[in-house]
């Protein structure tokens, strides 16, 4: 039985429109959505540097080749920034990306819109609103993956994570999640394994990962690598999770 909380994260996707009326659905490699780090410990500045760190990945030709070597050859994509209970909003809708025209265009409206979500973590309502866009949407997708990004594993408002994590599983839905440590510091900005906690309430679902940044030169590369596996379906591969510094990790979950 859905949670009132994902009840009501689906009505707000109605009333906004986000959840369509049935239509033919276009097959995709992918269904894959970018649940970005919006929270109070994120500025408007460190909002650009995040979607740039995705505008470079999701064009670079690696992650173009991932997705042209697909068996359907193309994925759907959206992009959303998240925070409080109430505060989840799409930046770019979904997208069918098969080449290096689309991934630029993208790219390209990932960089226009105004930030728009503030407030405090709230990462289950975060799940769970990714979880009403991917069965909300017009594409049939191979697999269906949600990846969230975060500096912490706090939950201030919004259904549990793990209840919310447990339920996205439930629905043929993979977890993955980018830890960020740092944006433009050295050091970490909390006193706790965050890779050992995205690993343990967040992640779920086959081959679910976590890949780490743990500076602003390596976020870019992060998501590039995050970006290959998912859209490769080939997260067990070690060296490439790992990449060149060794700044991730891979715990598998169920």
């Amino acid at each position: 039985m859905k949670t009132c909380a994902a009840l009501a994260i689906a009505l707000l996707c109605l009333a906004s429109g986000l959840v369509r009326p049935a239509a033919a659905q276009a097959d995709v490699e992918l269904e894959l959505v970018l649940l970005a780090d919006a929270t109070g410990s994120i500025d408007d500045a460190e909002i650009r540097f995040q979607r740039q760190g995705y505008a470079q990945a999701i064009t670079d030709p690696a992650v173009i080749s991932a997705i042209r070597n697909t068996a359907r050859g193309r994925i759907a994509v959206t992009y959303v920034e998240w925070a409080h209970a109430a505060s989840q909003h799409v930046v770019v809708d979904w997208t069918v990306i098969d080449g290096a025209e689309s991934a630029s265009a993208f790219a390209e409206a990932l960089l226009v819109p105004p930030r728009q979500a503030r407030g405090s973590n709230a990462i289950g309502a975060a799940l769970l609103f990714g979880k009403v866009l991917i069965e909300g949407n017009d594409f049939n997708g191979f697999r269906r993956v949600i990846d969230l990004s975060a500096d912490s594993a706090a939950n201030s408002s919004g259904p549990p994570i793990e209840m919310a994590r447990d339920e996205v599983v439930a629905a043929g839905i993979t977890i993955n999640g980018l830890a960020v440590l740092c944006r433009q510091c050295s050091g970490r900005p909390i006193n706790y394994d965050l890779e050992e906690a995205f690993a343990r309430r967040l992640i779920g679902g086959p081959g679910a990962f976590v890949i780490t940044a743990d500076s602003a030169s390596t976020f870019s590369d992060a998501v590039r690598r995050k970006l290959i596996l998912e859209i490769a379906g080939d997260e067990t591969s070690p060296d490439l999770a790992r990449g060149e510094t060794g700044n991730a990790e891979v715990p598998v979950a169920n």
